[in-house]
């Protein structure tokens, strides 16, 4: 399973990574990962006017898309179309950050894991 990652160098200029997921238990029709400590979740609506100019993300977290999608661009200038069912692992805590616009769709509805 690939998760886009969004991390920040030393110069706190964030860089777009893919990571897989590391399967930790294999059965006959399924695979687990090994358990990552959380903090909390928190559900999200945006709507179609959302844009967010440049901003580090506010902690550690994954953003699990529901459903629509959304821009990101890096502050190295890379812009990832992160689709419905696509999973960030958002890392740029300091620094620049990134920018984040809304794509297609009345409203998109996503998941924040805080790992903090």
């Amino acid at each position: 399973m690939r998760i886009h990652n969004l991390y920040e160098d030393t110069e706190g200029v964030s860089h777009f990574r893919d990571i897989e997921v590391e399967w930790d238990e294999i059965r006959q029709s399924n695979k687990f990962s090994a358990r990552q400590p959380a903090s909390g979740i928190v559900f999200r609506e945006t709507t179609k006017d959302y844009t967010v100019d440049w901003h580090p993300a506010p902690r550690r977290q994954y953003v699990i898309n529901l459903d629509s999608a959304v821009h990101i661009t890096a502050g190295d200038g890379e812009t990832r179309y992160v689709g419905p069912g696509e999973i960030v692992l958002v890392e740029d805590t300091t620094g620049k950050g990134h920018i984040s616009k809304f794509v297609g769709g009345a409203m998109r509805r996503s998941i924040f894991v805080a790992l903090d």
